[in-house]
């Protein structure tokens, strides 16, 4: 494998000596990305990972890679804490290797993001639920933990095939298929920067008071063996004589769920990540960029 530095070709290596060639391979059972025309991700958190990539100038760059994420030349894909790898099929038998970093919070730092997480029944619910709710990035920017990476530099981006572009089509193929599998799984991306799905879910319990224990069964119990669900913790553990007086809790959420909706200190930005880029046509991310620098004016404007 041949790092590279990002932001730069690698010296003595043409960007265009990867033209010789010729097109990729074919390949059967490859990761294939389902967005078939149109931008690739669906989900405020996609959509906002691959916004952020262009803003480092990666837009055009990143194009070269969407027909790679359609065609299903990415064979392999794996997501730990710090570290995303891919092997991409090209125009040569054998897959290319590409590695992707970014630093992991330290347990210090995710010590106080789970506290903020769990200070506030909103985020712990929507966590829970499998979802994450699009304050969850104003809340770790605030933490001192930026959700995303705020410069080139914290990438680090390597690829063993000999296109001397960063990104090349095989790391540009990568990045829309890690968009597409934050779509799939967010926790994804909470994993790639140092804590999983489960490990996460767990300490929030905990922050919040546990969850309520499930008893222990000997295996002549003629019980099911599904998973615990919410319904069944709220009768788990109860005799027979006591299950009608649990009818009323039989539908109650497993966690608290909050009186009104959080209170947070919003940037004006946030409508913006929201919404995502706008269409090349009327300005792409350059026109996003723009609006951004307008409404920090105006705030700033607003309270001077």
């Amino acid at each position: 494998m041949s790092p590279r530095d990002t932001g730069s070709d690698q010296p003595g290596r043409p960007a265009n000596r990867f033209a010789e060639y010729g097109p990729p391979r074919r390949v059967e059972g490859g990761l294939r990305a389902r967005s078939t025309r149109g931008a690739i991700g669906t989900s405020w958190w996609s959509r906002r990972f691959l916004e952020v990539l262009e803003s480092f100038a990666l837009g055009t760059r990143l194009t070269r890679g969407r027909s790679y994420a359609r065609a299903g030349q990415v064979l392999r894909l794996d997501v730990t804490p710090g570290e995303v790898t891919a092997a991409v099929q090209g125009s040569r038998s054998r897959p290319y290797e590409v590695r992707i970093t970014l630093a992991p919070f330290p347990a210090t730092l995710w010590a106080r993001v789970e506290e903020e997480l769990a200070a506030q029944a909103f985020f712990s619910a929507r966590l829970l639920a499998g979802d994450l709710p699009a304050e969850l990035e104003e809340l770790f920017v605030a933490a001192g933990a930026p959700l995303f990476p705020v410069g080139l530099a914290e990438l680090g981006q390597w690829c063993s095939c000999p296109d001397g572009a960063v990104p090349c089509k095989h790391l540009a193929a990568t990045f829309y298929l890690l968009a597409e599998a934050f779509d799939a799984d967010p926790f994804a991306l909470l994993h790639w920067r140092g804590r999983g799905r489960d490990e996460l879910l767990d300490r929030l319990r905990v922050r919040r008071g546990g969850a309520a224990a499930v008893p222990e069964r000997s295996d002549s119990d003629e019980v099911s063996s599904a998973p615990v669900t919410g319904a069944a913790r709220s009768v788990a553990g109860l005799p027979p004589a006591s299950l009608a007086d649990a009818v009323d809790r039989f539908w109650s959420s497993p966690v608290p769920l909050p009186d009104r909706p959080p209170t947070l200190a919003t940037g004006t930005e946030l409508l913006l990540r929201q919404l995502g880029a706008p269409a090349p046509a009327i300005g792409g991310p350059g026109l996003v960029e723009r609006l951004r620098r307008a409404y920090r004016r105006l705030g700033e404007q607003g309270t001077g």
